[in-house]
């Protein structure tokens, strides 16, 4: 929606001839009475709703395979080599130069550019064939390697940022540019949410175990951007209460909080109706969703109800507050709760150095906890209105960063290709679409922009990509940019 004719519509006959200076008593009076006749026709029409984030009219495009999205985002870039792209030739090359017919030129950070030598470093890690798809994968997944005939991996995905900022924000919003509105935004926004107790989109920021410096997380890539505020995500807190001021202070009771938001609102009415500013909304709806999560977040993160046999599938860190895990653990309530999105940041993945040690601290954070959930999901009945996503913003160089050991090496930031996969609604597991060359530099078949990524996500949730904009700067916005782009079909169920 063009947000000039959003205002347009809040706009009341009384505000703009207010505001446009006219005091013109007897066609006010007129137009007062033809907007409350107006009001009563299109009241006889209207289907009232009493959803909270209801869809936008025409939300779904076509029945949906998943109702909801849970985005397993690996921040730093984990290396495609060490996890899924099983390159075993590459022992061969052990700390020689890599070829320039295979580099042909392509762009390196600054941080590797100074470097006199490329030396590949293989993997260090043993890959084995799991699943009945025969699926490679490292020995540092053991657990994930039990769910690959239910997930569909994706070798060649690549992208436009070869630095961690830039990156985050395009896998997260189709753009470099920031304030561009983030998926999850885009998601509350055109299919809004079942639940009226919790956000539609909640976004997790669990801790993590790698000593390497972890990146920093900003705020643009759970945004709203463009879109209303309202479409926000939510981030719930790792440490202490998950929402800062849940608990009412002592001595005010929740009636009492009641009774001062009553006040609150009509306070905000009266700004609306004066000015008619979308955002004024935006912020009693706001008001009014922090009142019910106080009720509402409480209950979610308890986890005295679940039983033993569902806490050991995702694994002993489970009870551990703001632990992988316990954030896994979480989305899976969310969304059997009706929440739309749930997106997990998982950070400490930029292994520069010490990459072994620093991968397997990592792995042991997330691997029986993402097994688990899918495990959990299937279990329930959910995983197939479930989709997940899991993946970084870019992939790793086969070359060293730094000093090279066959037990020791750093790998720096490759956008050209890496990996990520799918499962649940609307994916078909157990298949493998793309490959790379013999040094997992340049896919050589079928590579996926991420924009093409991002459009299968959207046809899972019944949403056609080109049909979803928003007018903003003279462009219908969307979150797959203006340059083609196309859902990965060969992974679809």
């Amino acid at each position: 929606m063009n947000p000039f004719h959003e205002f347009q519509l809040n706009q009341t006959r009384r505000q703009f001839f207010g505001n446009s200076g006219l005091r013109l008593g007897g066609m006010a009076l007129a137009l007062l009475g033809a907007r409350q006749l107006g009001g009563q026709i299109l009241g006889s029409t209207s289907a009232p709703t009493d959803r909270v984030h209801p869809p936008l009219p025409g939300f779904p495009h076509f029945a949906p395979k998943a109702k909801n999205l849970i985005y397993l985002h690996m921040n730093g870039a984990p290396s495609q080599l060490d996890l899924w792209d099983y390159k075993p030739r590459l022992v061969d090359y052990f700390d020689k130069d890599l070829p320039e017919s295979v580099r042909q030129g392509q762009r390196i950070t600054t941080m590797t550019s100074g470097q006199n030598r490329f030396p590949v470093a293989p993997s260090m890690f043993q890959f084995h064939q799991a699943g009945n798809c025969g699926r490679w994968i490292s020995e540092l997944l053991p657990h994930t390697a039990g769910i690959v005939d239910d997930i569909a991996l994706i070798k060649t995905v690549h992208t436009n940022a070869i630095n961690h900022d830039p990156a985050c924000t395009f896998v997260m919003t189709g753009s470099e540019v920031s304030g561009k509105a983030s998926l999850g935004s885009w998601l509350a926004y055109g299919l809004g949410s079942e639940n009226n107790d919790l956000p539609a989109f909640v976004v997790l920021t669990p801790t993590w175990s790698s000593k390497s410096a972890a990146q920093a997380l900003f705020t643009r890539m759970w945004s709203s951007g463009f879109l209303p505020g309202r479409y926000n995500g939510v981030a719930l807190r790792s440490v202490g209460d998950p929402v800062l001021y849940i608990q009412n202070p002592p001595g005010v009771s929740s009636s009492d909080r009641r009774t001062m938001l009553d006040a609150l609102h009509s306070l905000n009415d009266s700004t609306h109706e004066r000015f008619g500013d979308p955002e004024t909304l935006t912020r009693i709806a706001q008001y009014e969703m922090a009142f019910r999560m106080q009720a509402s977040v409480p209950e979610l993160v308890d986890f005295h109800g679940e039983s033993k046999a569902t806490l050991d599938l995702y694994g002993p860190d489970v009870t551990k507050p703001g632990s992988y895990a316990a954030s896994t653990l979480l989305a899976r309530r969310m969304v059997e709760r009706g929440v739309r999105c749930v997106q997990i940041l998982h950070r400490g993945w930029d292994q520069h150095g010490s990459l072994p040690s620093e991968i397997r601290a990592q792995c042991k954070d997330i691997d029986q906890a993402t097994a688990g959930l899918v495990k959990d999901l299937k279990e329930r009945g959910l995983l197939d209105e479930t989709l997940i996503v899991w993946g970084g913003e870019f992939g790793r160089t086969v070359y060293s960063q730094g000093k090279l050991a066959r037990d020791d090496y750093g790998r720096d930031h490759h956008p050209r290709n890496f990996c990520m996969w799918m499962a649940g609604g609307g994916i078909r597991g157990g298949v493998s679409h793309g490959e790379t060359d013999d040094f997992s530099y340049s896919p050589v078949e079928n590579p996926v922009h991420l924009n093409d990524l991002n459009a299968t996500i959207l046809h899972c949730l019944g949403i056609d990509h080109e049909r979803f904009t928003f007018k903003f700067q003279g462009l219908d916005q969307r979150l797959t940019g203006v340059e083609p782009a196309s859902p990965v079909r060969e992974v679809l169920a």
